[in-house]
């Protein structure tokens, strides 16, 4: 297979010990001479076959990678031992001050599988693994000769538990004897796949498709005035309230969801509300605010006034386009928003005859003693 050659373009230097901010979906590897992020570092967008021509080989101790996995390797020209590192921060590294080229994982990593087979040239039972297994849970362990991989990138070890050295296996190879090809022969206890990085997910709103669901008035408050005199009173509460509103925003993935827990986007819902969706957790927000409402100052005479507060609740749902980007790869899904906004509010008055008061007993006077 081809490798595509490193472009002046794909180098970048960043700030010694401070991660570089990255648009999403971005596929890049910063790498530090220093462990914890210390020192030189370079920042790298596609394959580097020799770190030594860009005065960067056998020094790199800590590493950080956004997007897709990269292979380091101890020798140029993608040879050596390797190295596999999944997007995420990695203050010290296997192998420091060893890696001598850097390659980018460019392989669609979605639904990655293998097939195992008991012996060489693809004979004897075999087994078909889709997700990172154990063999020693179970009866194929240190049985396995030759593989064919379907999918995916896969990461083969000696030991359970990730542990030994591993061979890493890429999408098509055909490896038909372990002992002669990989010294490996009977040995396989563990295996798992890269992970992919997190994809870049942009929303559309699709708002000529939103539905009503329900509207209603709910009563906040009810403020009653009485003026039983001939002349105009001063209301005699204050003139302005203040009242807390709510919206709550939640959003749902079509079951055919691509996206894994921890993905997170926003939803721009308007200018200055902006939603965040992290899949795997509650997928809703609660926003409260609140609204001063003005009240009337003045009672006319002989009325009783009567101030509803009322707050406007409205249920909306709006289909939303996901669009999701992974490397080479675009696919579009379907969700929806829903908001359950109350943050209109309103009064209503009400005026009537007030009742007259009744008129005390007038009691005798009684003399002093």
């Amino acid at each position: 297979m081809e490798l595509p050659r490193l472009q002046l373009s794909d180098v970048g230097r960043a700030e010694p010990g401070l991660p570089c901010p990255s648009p999403p979906g971005l596929n890049k590897i910063t790498v530090y001479e220093q462990a914890d992020f210390q020192g030189l570092c370079r920042e790298f967008m596609s394959d580097v076959p020799d770190l030594h021509e860009l005065d960067f080989g056998d020094c790199i101790c800590s590493l950080r990678v956004v997007g897709q996995p990269w292979v380091a390797y101890t020798a140029p020209k993608y040879e050596g031992e390797t190295c596999a590192f999944e997007e995420g921060e990695y203050p010290k590294v296997e192998k420091s001050k060893a890696f001598s080229a850097l390659r980018l994982v460019h392989h669609d990593l979605a639904e990655p599988q293998i097939t195992l087979y008991e012996r060489p040239e693809y004979g004897g039972q075999s087994k078909v693994v889709t997700e990172e297994t154990n063999l020693a849970y179970g009866y194929f362990n240190d049985r396995v000769c030759s593989h064919v991989v379907q999918r995916g990138v896969w990461l083969l070890y000696k030991h359970p538990a990730r542990g030994g050295w591993y061979h890493i296996a890429w999408p098509g190879e055909r490896l038909a004897d372990y002992k002669a090809q990989l010294g490996f022969h009977n040995c396989l206890s563990h295996l798992r796949p890269l992970r992919p990085g997190r994809p870049a997910v942009t929303t559309r709103l699709l708002w000529e498709q939103r539905q009503v669901e329900e509207e209603r008035a709910v009563l906040m408050d009810e403020i009653v005035g009485v003026n039983t005199t001939d002349l105009e009173q001063t209301f005699s509460t204050c003139s302005s309230r203040e009242y807390s509103t709510t919206t709550l925003h939640s959003f749902r993935f079509s079951n055919a969801t691509s996206l894994r827990a921890g993905l997170s986007f926003t939803l721009a819902v308007e200018a200055a509300n902006v939603f965040t969706v992290e899949k795997g957790r509650s997928e809703s927000s609660t926003q409260r605010e609140r609204v001063e409402v003005l009240l009337p100052a003045k009672i006319p005479p002989h009325t009783e006034l009567t101030v509803h507060v009322l707050r406007k609740e409205v249920t909306v749902s709006v289909p939303v386009e996901l669009t999701i980007r992974q490397n080479e790869r675009t696919t579009t899904e379907r969700g929806e928003y829903r908001c359950v906004s109350g943050r209109a509010i309103s009064t209503k008055y009400t005026m009537k005859p007030a009742a007259a008061p009744e008129l005390a007993q007038a009691q005798p006077h009684q003399p002093p003693a």
